[in-house]
């Protein structure tokens, strides 16, 4: 690869490289790259990293997420796109000055199209993974979101408690004998916490349905991406939990959300005491 070689012999050159090493879509990665890259140099490290498994995502620093560019650093779950519909589900669902809560955020995508969908809400966002906790908050920045270090709800702010109108959630669920199995890239590359769901896939999803309705405010949503497979169980988990679940697919991106509504307050509740 060389300053000299034309646009079309080089992209020609680089789709070869990265089909034989099983690249799928080797034509549009070339393309991608190539324009990435400036120098020669620079182009033939990328590829060089893309055809050792690395993510492309992270080799560009950035993925295309609902429309919207989302910075991807290195150790950190690339947002996948089968997860658009978790974002289009919450947009749906979010109204201006709403608490919104990314619950296991990751890059901080699915706060940031939500804030950036719906102006005025208010998003805050939780993981436990440092590099992720960093990355969101780079993309969460131009929205005034805070974001929050730790297990699930735990780092949140006491005073949330109660009020939060829609948690979202992009938890791991893919069954831990099933790591194996994944592409390397996603393997090698992305943090286990980030992949692992436990035996079944839907580990952490039963402990977010436990202890989500303590924050939510009365009618909020809780919204969990799962797989077909597993919708019934993470259901099954709203509803011990008192919420009212609902499966919804979509067929286009192959993907599953469930949402969870927390009960509304009856006439007297809303009397409070002494009124």
């Amino acid at each position: 690869m060389s300053d000299a070689v034309p646009g079309p012999q080089l992209h020609a050159t680089v789709t070869a490289r990265l089909r034989s090493a099983g690249s799928v879509f080797a034509e549009d990665e070339a393309a991608l790259l190539i324009e990435a890259a400036p120098e020669a140099a620079e182009l033939a490290g990328m590829v060089r990293r893309r055809v050792a498994g690395e993510p492309l995502e992270v080799i560009l620093g950035w993925v295309l997420f609902y429309g919207r560019r989302i910075a991807v650093d290195a150790g950190v779950f690339v947002p996948r796109r089968r997860s658009e519909f978790l974002a289009r589900t919450a947009i749906g669902r979010a109204g201006p000055q709403d608490v919104v809560l990314d619950v296991c955020c990751g890059t901080g995508a699915l706060g940031a199209v939500i804030a950036d969908s719906v102006p005025g809400v208010q998003v805050h966002a939780t993981d436990l993974h440092p590099a992720a906790v960093q990355c969101a908050r780079g993309n969460l920045a131009p929205f005034a979101a805070q974001v929050h270090q730790g297990d699930l709800f735990e780092p949140l702010p006491s005073r949330l408690r109660g009020g939060v109108d829609l948690i979202v959630v992009n938890a791991p669920y893919v069954p831990t004998a099933h790591i194996a199995l994944m592409p390397p890239e996603a393997r090698e590359h992305e943090p286990r916490m980030a992949l692992d769901g436990g035996p079944d896939g839907t580990q952490v999803h039963r402990r977010v349905a436990a202890e989500a309705p303590a924050w939510l405010a009365p009618g909020g949503r809780l919204l969990i991406e799962t797989s077909s497979a597993q919708a019934n169980r993470t259901a099954q988990a709203m509803a011990a939990s008192g919420l009212d679940p609902q499966v919804l697919h979509c067929a286009e991106l192959q993907a599953t959300v469930v949402a969870g509504t927390a009960p509304e307050l009856s006439a007297a509740e809303g009397l409070g005491p002494g009124r």
